[in-house]
């Protein structure tokens, strides 16, 4: 069953990077996940990478898969 999510723009995934709001967001593959309670997301940055942003193509350089992505929660697909 697919999910029907809400569209949101790169701007508006911007501003969850862990300052400029509350939430904190990162997408993946068109998909925007929140990472608010995530402790490896704290003030919005987790080693090199930071929030609000789209991470499909830093991925490749990370120690993990995007199985990791399985575990969190989807808020809404990135807007093209």
């Amino acid at each position: 069953m697919n999910e029907i999510l809400p569209e949101y723009t790169k701007f508006q995934l911007a501003l969850r990077n862990g300052t400029d709001k509350e939430e904190i967001w990162i997408a993946y593959k068109g998909i925007i996940y929140d990472v608010t309670n995530s402790t490896l997301w704290r003030n919005g940055k987790h080693y090199e990478h930071f929030a609000g942003q789209d991470l499909t193509h830093e991925l490749p350089h990370a120690p993990h898969t995007e199985i990791v992505f399985e575990r969190l929660k989807k808020i809404g697909r990135l807007e093209h």
